[in-house]
């Protein structure tokens, strides 16, 4: 009896019976990759753009926390800087890919940076240089801004893998109206999307958790 019962339900779910019958013994998915939150449609509150972008260098990375999307803990050397580039309205943005392969289980995540600096000056010139031959971490403020605090939001990317100027002109332009100035774009390629960064005290970065000497701004 047991084996004609097994037998019409196969045959019943081989006739177009979608309801999975428990000896098939499909498995729920217990991964860590399950879905955790649904997201509804929010307030027309935010605007785009990069208000400023800030460059560690890589290989002073010490260690660093990521927990949940979020970077609470960044860790450089104490003698360290980071490096602040204020940016015009309207002249950098960021784009993150993402590529997946169904055929061979894989994806990962390609940001990518572009910034444009007005005039040509030598200072620039060598820094150019110096940008092009390192692996950067990248922090952008963000024009966005927190509800609850007004503060600005800020991403980090190349937390894993760095970020490297990969493109770019250093341009004088034709007309006087021409921009006169630098184009450059930084990419890298990452296991994990990039991440916001914890929420600051005052100033971008002053994270109690965050260790570096200072902030370099000229």
């Amino acid at each position: 009896m047991l084996v004609l019962t097994q037998y019409n339900k196969i045959n019943n779910w081989l006739n177009g019976e979608r309801v999975y019958p428990s000896f098939l013994n499909f498995k729920k998915n217990n991964m860590s990759c399950n879905l955790t939150k649904g997201r509804n449609i929010t307030c027309r509150d935010t605007v785009g753009g990069i208000k400023a972008i800030y460059f560690a260098q890589f290989d002073e990375v010490a260690s660093y926390i990521t927990a949940s999307g979020e970077l609470t803990d960044f860790d450089l050397g104490a003698s360290d800087d980071i490096y602040k580039y204020t940016l015009k309205r309207g002249t950098a943005s960021c784009t993150e890919t993402l590529t997946g392969s169904s055929e061979n289980g894989t994806v990962f995540y390609t940001p990518s940076v572009n910034i444009k600096l007005h005039k040509l000056t030598k200072e620039d010139q060598n820094q150019v240089k110096l940008l092009a031959s390192n692996r950067l971490v990248i922090f952008l403020e963000l024009n966005e801004v927190l509800t609850a605090n007004s503060h600005n939001v800020l991403l980090a990317l190349g937390l894993e893998n760095g970020m490297e100027l990969n493109a770019g002109t250093n341009a004088t332009g034709t007309a006087f109206g021409d921009m006169n100035g630098y184009d450059w774009t930084f990419d890298g390629m990452e296991r994990d999307p990039m991440v916001t960064v914890a929420d600051y005290t005052t100033n971008p970065l002053d994270n109690s958790a965050f260790t570096f000497q200072s902030i370099v701004t000229s």
